[in-house]
């Protein structure tokens, strides 16, 4: 553990998601690999390969650039604009998007949470109100992990993603703490990081691959403090 900046007195701790409470490694891309298989099952889809919904993806933010602080919206937005752009019939078009996420939502949330993990978040949920906010598209309650926390909030549903202000003043208010005493946790720089410092919070960086702060290009500025392991932050309260 590693302090940057002196911190208040932790009465609350907000967390991110992916590769933060979880490995997130080719999750992503495993349920996209089996979208695109539920794709072909269709005939005018056979030959649809992933690359071609990777760009429709970045043509449909093109159009509408605030779309990504949605990712569930940008996703069926994504397919809509891909099935009509393979001469889809109008009339199929929502049972194929609906079979798609349904797809995708099933392997989105087919991942292992260890059990240091659980016991990690039970042990400190004991102490303080937990909550999530999450700029992607888990449920906690499908991964197991909705016992400790408070609340989720997700981008877009609940405001502008992170690092915006609007996710990270709904959680505070909702957790009823003052912002200087909420500890968030995450994996990214910029919208964990960068996110929570900008806004009032105590900022916490779990550095999964042992990299060096100072020698990277998305630090916008020092988290309160840096950590290794999730079990770490039981040494705090």
């Amino acid at each position: 553990m590693r302090f940057y900046r002196s911190i208040n007195r932790i009465q609350a701790m907000t967390f991110d998601l992916d590769d933060t409470l979880y490995d997130n490694s080719m999750i992503v891309e495993r349920a996209e690999d089996e979208i695109i298989k539920t794709l072909r099952q269709h005939e005018q889809l056979k030959n649809i390969t992933l690359s071609d919904l990777h760009t429709e993806k970045q043509q449909v933010l093109a159009l509408n650039p605030e779309i990504y602080h949605d990712v569930v919206i940008w996703r069926i937005e994504t397919i809509k604009s891909l099935l009509l752009k393979m001469g889809v019939s109008t009339f199929k078009i929502d049972d194929i998007v609906q079979q798609s996420m349904a797809c995708f939502n099933f392997w989105r949330h087919k991942m292992q949470i260890s059990e240091s993990t659980h016991r990690l978040l039970a042990t400190l949920a004991s102490k303080i109100p937990l909550a999530v906010i999450t700029n992607g598209n888990v449920d906690i309650h499908k991964i197991g992990l909705s016992d400790y926390f408070q609340f989720s909030l997700r981008g877009g549903a609940d405001g502008r993603s992170k690092p915006f202000p609007e996710i990270f003043n709904l959680a505070v208010n909702k957790l009823a703490v003052p912002a200087k005493h909420v500890l968030h946790i995450g994996d990214n720089l910029l919208t964990d990081v960068n996110g929570a410092v900008n806004n009032g919070l105590l900022a916490c960086w779990i550095n999964i691959y042992g990299q060096d702060i100072y020698h990277l290009g998305d630090a916008r500025c020092l988290p309160h403090i840096e950590i290794n392991h999730l079990s770490e932050l039981d040494n705090l309260l």
